[in-house]
């Protein structure tokens, strides 16, 4: 029999009132907040989810440009024997979290007995999932999510965990639709704790049965439109539904995923502009040489100097110059240490997003690949109390379904927020080296000797001021890390909380006000190189300097046309031209390796 003690049911079915507000669900269209649809350019392509090798690119080309996904035969094959397992443990009378057991402080309270699909449960079961998913369109709290490309992002990365535990089929085949029908639920930012994201998701689960609203092909509308308009129908969940859908850290590890893809971006370009830094402060390239770096062995910073290194040879600054003092500010000095080193929080955070996209966050864990002899512990019996032997539901297959903490978001919760502090770390140096070229005790030179002030539109953009000091001070202030906060909930059984949500926004923002930073830099930079440039035309700067800086001018001229008025201005240009521009198409990225620099 289902209990309407358990906190989701007896919510659901409190009062007529509750059941008049599910009904308006299926119609009510909010005013729309300001909306930022995907750019669906690989739409014609297809990902295979195999719930084991996930990528951040693939998770980009389906997330950002509108590529399809499918699960693999394998994958298929291991939902489906999860889910017949789950089925069989209850006719079995083996409790399970969150399906024939309640959830949270009602983990105790029995909702059903006996095989689920029995003609007394089904019904009951059936009736009581869908009034909690249609309840789950109002889960959470505002602001919405405003960027199509996050809820995507967590849509496939949900699909992705999910082939390790127990969906119905109808469940694990309607989240595939929404991505590759293109209907993107309306999700709330705001309502998960980091310890599993749960309203998010749930969110996700009212558009599956047509509550709430959703955007179909970036057009705002009932979610049950959206779907008709897809050639779908309203799904009906079953089994364990909810539990399947929700119990994931998928939201915060979409966007810790998007940002994390976008980051390298940036760093490749503080390399590339370091690089056209030290060509425009005459630096000398000693730090950098292998006489250093001999000195100190360590793999990041040995590559970064290499790759740097790769990218000014030729460059005049190897020649003599009477003029290049010895020793540069250290912010030039030990930029590529600083960038280094926050490649190396990078890849550590990618490492821990790829095993966050590809491992089960799920609570509770299905297995049908362990039997009791498989490890002495399995046969214990504590372990044996959640054995399931097998039977018709299951087809036989035998297996453990077992309450756990794998919902638990570290190492990835630390990893972000170590990165979030390697990259202000970096970035300081980034605004200090933009303010030292307005110093002739660095430069050598004043610009307006070499180039008249009214040849260059009477301004020498990027050499210090305000901005890079306010760019620099926002992402400092994201270095602090979200304290570690525990608040006993739910009959105090859910006393942990991990804060992912807000320390995933603190890296999408620290990267996005890195390349703000960044096109400060390039800005600085290029002028400087055009300026050594005028001083000697025969000067070189080096294939990754020379190419980068060419593009760039071929956007922001270092000789404007003065009676234009341009429609932006050259930092908000120089930072649109970074974010848009691929750095490899001056310099290749290679992966960092532990071999020595020859």
């Amino acid at each position: 029999m289902l209990d309407a003690s358990c906190p989701r049911i007896r919510t659901a079915l409190a009062s007529a009132a509750v059941l008049a507000l599910l009904s308006c669900l299926d119609t009510q269209v909010q005013a729309a907040p300001a909306y930022n649809p995907i750019s669906p350019t690989m739409a014609n392509m297809t990902v295979t989810l195999t719930g084991e090798d996930l990528t951040l690119d693939q998770l980009i080309q389906v997330a950002r440009y509108g590529a399809k996904v499918q699960v693999s035969p394998e994958a298929v094959q291991r939902e489906a024997d999860h889910y017949g397992l789950l089925l069989e443990a209850a006719a079995e009378g083996i409790p399970v979290y969150w399906f024939n057991r309640g959830a949270g402080d009602q983990r105790e309270t029995v909702i059903f007995s006996g095989d689920p699909l029995s003609a007394e449960n089904k019904p009951k079961i059936e009736r009581s999932l869908l009034t909690e998913f249609r309840m789950s369109a109002l889960g959470g709290m505002g602001p919405e999510v405003t960027e199509e490309e996050i809820v995507r992002a967590m849509m496939v990365v949900r699909a992705n965990g999910m082939t390790y535990n127990a969906p119905s089929p109808q469940l694990a085949q309607m989240l595939i639709d929404l991505i590759n029908k293109r209907i993107t639920p309306v999700v709330q930012s705001r309502g998960s704790l980091g310890e599993a994201d749960l309203s998010p998701l749930g969110n996700i689960g009212g558009t599956m049965v047509g509550a709430g609203d959703a955007y179909y092909q970036g057009v705002r509308m009932p979610a049950a439109e959206a779907l008709a308009k897809a050639g779908l129908k309203p799904m009906q969940p079953f089994a364990a539904d909810n539990n399947a859908l929700t119990s994931s850290n998928s939201y915060s590890t979409a966007i810790a995923a998007l940002a994390t893809h976008d980051a390298r971006r940036a760093l490749e370009w503080a390399d590339l502009i370091y690089a056209m830094d030290l060509n425009g402060m005459n630096s000398s390239i000693t730090p950098l040489s292998l006489v250093v770096q001999r000195e100190r062995p360590e793999k990041w910073l040995n590559w970064d100097a290499a790759r740097v290194m790769g990218m000014i040879k030729g460059s005049y600054l190897f020649g003599d110059d009477p003029k290049r003092i010895i020793q540069d500010p250290e912010s030039l000095r030990a930029s590529s240490i600083r960038q280094a080193s926050a490649w190396e929080a990078w890849a550590d955070l990618k490492d821990s997003i790829i095993f966050q996209m590809n491992s089960s966050d799920h609570n509770p864990a299905v297995r049908t690949d362990l039997s009791p002899t498989d490890s002495w512990e399995l046969s214990t019996p504590q372990m044996m109390k959640y054995y399931v032997k097998g039977g018709p539901n299951s087809k036989g297959k035998h297996g453990y379904i077992v309450s756990n903490a794998n919902w638990d978001p570290y190492p990835m919760a630390n990893k972000m927020e170590a990165f979030v502090i390697a990259l202000a770390n970096m970035d300081v140096a980034v605004m200090l080296r933009i303010d030292r070229f307005s110093s002739t005790f660095f430069t050598g030179v004043k610009a307006s000797d070499v180039v008249p002030h009214d040849q260059t539109g009477g301004f020498f953009a990027g050499v210090g001021g305000y901005d890079p000091v306010d760019l620099q001070q926002e992402i400092q202030s994201l270095t602090n890390p979200v304290a570690p906060f525990g608040a006993a909930i739910v009959g105090t059984v859910e006393d942990l909380q991990a804060q992912t949500r807000i320390k995933a926004y603190r890296v999408s923002q620290a990267v996005s006000t890195t390349f703000d930073l960044l096109g400060h830099d390039l800005l600085a930079g290029a002028f400087w190189v055009d300026i050594r440039k005028a001083q000697d035309a025969s000067r070189e700067f080096g294939p990754g300097t020379t190419a980068a800086w060419t593009a760039f001018r071929k956007v922001v001229p270092f000789k404007p046309d003065l009676s234009v008025m341009p429609k932006q201005s050259n930092t908000a240009a120089a930072t649109s031209f970074i974010k848009a521009t691929e750095p490899s198409t001056f310099y290749p990225y290679v992966e960092a390796t532990d071999q020595p620099r020859k």
